[in-house]
């Protein structure tokens, strides 16, 4: 008998849609496992103002198939320009729910991001006073900061002190990487959270240089030791709220990919929830899928939880080899290869 396993339909709190054509071709792998996704906002150009975020959100909202039950949640990009006008702006929206902070040259569109943690002051003092979370990439660009320490190294250099500067600032350390990280969140106070994406849960830094130099494993923060990547497994089906299902899936065409100079982004919307079922099921853990993917982000950013539903079937399938993006091809996570989970159906 096929093993199956209902679950409210869950949220994800990391994901990167794009834009035109290629928003079109990735929209309904989204819509078919989330109820609501929140966006981020660093498109070429990034999306600095509320007026941009919200011509945003109605091109997605245009490009949903008809009839789909799906709400974009959107995200303002924050730079040292942003001022305390323009978060009361973006809170006042309703329809902005966190703002983003990128260290400048972090990851893709980036640059606009911060360098000088001291002109963002104003910026974070209004986040705080309106309750709006701050949602960071956790990561120095120091150069002289070995890559796969720069997670750490930030959560001492600016992490530590930004949460003592401001206590009442809600955060999320958004697709956590290490212990380090997983320590801190738990310790932290309750307004710090994590996001924890499925492809640091599956996969350590060995998957880099499967059959050679694999590009499409290339993400940012960049996977990990096998040590990191069980203290992940076990912060993600441990119960706590403070870590919940976050993807980051960041498609990229194949051209982008498969380059001298690689873009990083993993993509797995297209079976993002069947990939975190095979992940507690391996660790005889899906009870507690439900509040990792469904319950505790909704609770973090006061809103909501779903009440529709979703079965999950644990059946095999096989991931397509590559899918249309636009005018170009995307390869997705696992292409090619088996997924053990399956949706089954939606109501």
């Amino acid at each position: 008998m096929t093993m199956e396993f209902t679950i409210t339909r869950p949220d994800d709190w990391h994901i990167h849609l794009r834009d035109g054509a290629q928003l079109s071709a990735i929209l309904p792998h989204v819509i078919a496992r989330f109820a609501r996704a929140l966006v981020m906002p660093n498109l070429n150009p990034p999306l600095i103002t509320t007026a941009a975020v919200l011509d945003y959100r109605a091109r997605i909202v245009a490009a949903l198939p008809k009839g789909a039950d799906f709400v974009p949640l959107m995200t303002l990009y924050l730079t040292e320009e942003t001022s305390a006008a323009e978060i009361a702006r973006a809170r006042q929206s309703g329809l902005i729910h966190g703002v983003k902070l990128y260290p400048a040259g972090a990851t893709t569109h980036s640059d606009h991001g911060v360098r000088d943690w001291a002109r963002i002051e104003p910026a974070l003092a209004a986040l705080e006073m309106h309750g709006l979370p701050l949602l960071i990439h956790g990561e120095v660009t120091d150069p002289e900061v070995d890559v796969f320490d720069r997670e750490r190294v930030f959560i001492e250099r600016h992490l530590t002190p930004l949460i003592a500067h401001h206590p009442g600032l809600k955060i999320v350390l958004e697709h956590i990487t290490t212990q380090d990280a997983v320590a801190f969140v738990a310790a932290a106070p309750p307004t710090v959270a994590a996001t924890i994406t499925p492809h640091h849960l599956l996969l350590n830094r060995n998957a880099l240089f499967q059959g050679g130099l694999c590009p499409h494993h290339y993400c940012l923060p960049v996977l990990k030791r096998d040590t990191h990547q069980r203290a992940l497994r076990a912060a993600a089906i441990s119960g706590n709220p403070k870590f919940f299902l976050g993807t980051d899936s960041a498609p990229h065409p194949r051209s982008a990919k498969e380059a001298p100079h690689a873009c990083a982004g993993i993509y797995q919307s297209h079976a993002a929830l069947e990939l975190y079922a095979e992940v507690f099921d391996a660790e005889g853990a899906l009870n507690q899928l439900a509040g990792f993917a469904s319950n505790y982000g909704a609770d973090f950013y006061g809103l909501a939880r779903n009440t529709t539903r979703l079965v999950l079937q644990k059946q095999p399938w096989i991931v397509p080899t590559e899918f249309t993006f636009g005018e170009e091809r995307l390869i997705p996570f696992r292409a090619g290869e088996q997924v053990l989970w399956r949706i089954k159906t939606a109501g």
